[in-house]
């Protein structure tokens, strides 16, 4: 299919994300139509003080089909088996390697699948294709207990990884447009645990988007017991092992907190000046436009009609994750600008706004997504930029 990657493409293309990606935490599935208030909120309209509520209009409503399948409830009939091992081969693995790893010590079972990464909008998605059943018990026990993922799956649909909705702002009930591929909706998010990857298709679904076969293995048994390095012996030369067990390997460590102190400055111009200090390679004047667009610089903070809030108007679930406690009094307020400012300048910086150029047009897109709202950013701060020069 023209567009698809190749099939070294492929595996180089998952097997660097495997390396880099951290896993989510506690366990959440999240099924419907109702939009995921995670780190992008959808485009939004002009906030208001006392939004109304209208009915959806026609144009708003996403058609759903009935399930082809559906999935019993898991319970005592489906036991969870977590991943304690995920590596992807540099090719597709033979059912003799397949022995081989089942005869490490401590392996209690084996699965291989298919892996790929797809676009969308330019933007990478690295997934597994499976088969729904059995595939199921693979996934934390609240995901395989959940029949509604495992029907969505059987319908040729998404599910998506929390931390992937989270990252890429997905909409939950969305449809996207894979670049020169078919269309998917994101019929479900759950918190798959397995580093690297962003979410589940059908293996029918897979073969069509030209996955590589049987490259992606998963071994369960006695947590932080399977050897590495034995793993990377069987599976041969080109091989990316991931340790998802890798908290039973090593102590604990306490996360550094990060400390963002831009005090209070007296105006928006120095609160914008000072905020973007916190990411080297951002302007203040995209900070500043930001302002303008979403709350007339703290005029107009909301609630908007989709609930996001204060001057920079985050989502509550967005600022939860991005959210910085911006002047030092112990507490970060999303109605608060010198909190709301530096916060949205920590959210920017995380995806890639300091290096400038397509990565920062990038990142305002995330911020909020429409191209027409990152191009009105791109102008007014133009418009700072000569004003204050």
């Amino acid at each position: 299919m023209s567009g698809l990657p190749s099939f070294r493409a492929v595996i180089l293309m998952v097997a660097a994300v495997l390396v880099v990606t951290a896993a989510a935490g506690g366990v959440v599935v999240i099924l419907g139509d109702d939009l995921v208030k995670t780190a992008n909120e959808p485009v939004r309209r002009k906030p208001t003080q006392r939004p109304q509520q209208p009915s959806p209009r026609l144009d708003q409503l996403v058609p759903t089909a009935a399930p082809v399948k559906d999935f019993g409830q898991g319970g005592a009939g489906v036991t969870a088996t977590p991943p304690r091992v995920l590596a992807i081969a540099a090719g597709t693995v033979p059912k003799s390697t397949r022995f081989a790893l089942s005869g490490l010590k401590y392996v209690q079972k084996v699965a291989v699948v298919d892996a790929g990464a797809i676009k969308v909008a330019g933007t990478g998605l690295n997934l597994l294709a499976v088969d729904p059943a059995d595939f199921r018990s693979w996934t934390p026990q609240p995901v395989a207990d959940q029949p509604a993922v495992w029907s969505a799956l059987a319908r040729g649909e998404l599910v998506a990884d929390a931390g992937a909705m989270r990252k890429f702002g997905m909409i939950l009930g969305g449809m996207y447009q894979v670049d020169g591929g078919p269309r998917l909706r994101v019929a479900a998010s759950a918190t798959l645990g397995l580093m690297g990857v962003d979410g589940l298709v059908s293996a029918d679904l897979g073969r069509s988007l030209g996955f590589a076969p049987g490259v992606a293995v998963l071994l369960h048994g006695k947590a932080g017991k399977i050897s590495e390095a034995g793993v990377r012996k069987v599976l041969g030369k080109g091989s990316q092992v991931v340790m998802l067990d890798a908290a039973h390997r090593t102590p604990k460590q306490q996360k550094p907190q990060t400390t963002v102190n831009v005090g209070r400055p007296g105006s928006y111009l120095d609160l914008y000046k000072a905020s973007a200090t916190r990411c080297p390679g951002l302007s203040w004047t995209v900070l500043a436009a930001i302002g303008q667009v979403e709350s007339s610089h703290g005029r107009n903070n909301g609630p908007s009609s989709a609930g996001a809030l204060g001057p920079m108007q985050f989502m509550p679930a967005t600022w939860k994750h991005y959210g910085v406690d911006g002047d030092g009094d112990g507490k970060s307020d999303i109605w608060s600008p010198y909190d709301a400012v530096p916060g949205a300048a920590n959210y920017l910086c995380a995806n890639g706004a300091g290096q400038g150029g397509e990565k920062l047009r990038k990142a305002i897109w995330f911020y909020n997504h429409s191209w027409d709202y990152v191009n009105k950013v791109m102008g007014i701060a133009q418009a700072y930029a000569r004003t204050y020069a």
